[in-house]
């Protein structure tokens, strides 16, 4: 047996034997949601750096749960409203910790680019889910769940005192999120549009 054939089936073991265990796509879903408040407490206490570990590593645990649900079979319908719910919790939680930090330093611009980042990341989701209560798929768009993690990662990761490289990029992240965000919105509203138009002709 070659090593590649060695890796495939050492792979398909531990594929099966975690398909086989107690564990369930609630259970990961659950853990990205605690990391999460763990990344925002780490906000407050002005931990950027660990914040930002924090907040990918939970954010993975978001993507995961729902392979690991199709893989296994684990996965039940209100596992998928548990996740979509979570997703939406877990960014609103870190980007108000964010907008507290940004207010004791007086800067009320960054403040406002959090609320609206926060409020247009949860329209971007709506779009889709009243898209496809209408029959069509509308996942588009710039800013989508993963693109929305890169960049409030970075901006945690390089934000002023994390030490990395000195740098101070936590603001920048935020006004291009709702940036972003606002122009995913009108993204999927005209996608959509278009998309019943084309329907109805």
């Amino acid at each position: 047996m070659s090593s590649t054939q060695r890796r495939v089936v050492m792979g398909d073991r531990a594929r099966n034997a975690l398909i086989e265990s107690r564990l369930t796509p609630n259970m990961i879903s659950m853990t990205g949601l605690v990391l999460n408040v763990v990344a925002a407490v780490l906000v407050t206490q002005r931990y950027f750096f660990l914040a930002g570990v924090a907040f990918v590593v939970g954010s993975v645990m978001d993507t995961l749960d729902g392979r690991y649900s199709r893989m296994s079979g684990k996965g039940t319908a209100f596992g998928a409203f548990l996740d979509s719910t979570l997703d939406r919790i877990e960014e609103g939680i870190v980007l108000t910790t964010v907008a507290a930090y940004f207010s004791s330093r007086g800067m009320d611009f960054a403040v406002a680019a959090c609320v609206v980042a926060v409020l247009m990341s949860l329209m971007v989701s709506y779009t889709r889910a009243r898209a496809e209560a209408l029959g069509v798929e509308n996942k588009g768009g710039l800013a989508t769940r993963p693109v929305r993690v890169v960049i409030l990662s970075i901006g945690l990761v390089f934000a002023k005192g994390a030490g990395v490289f000195d740098a101070d990029l936590l603001a920048p992240a935020v006004y291009v999120l709702a940036v972003l965000t606002i122009f995913t919105v009108f993204q999927r509203v005209l996608h959509v549009r278009k998309a019943l138009a084309d329907s109805v002709a």
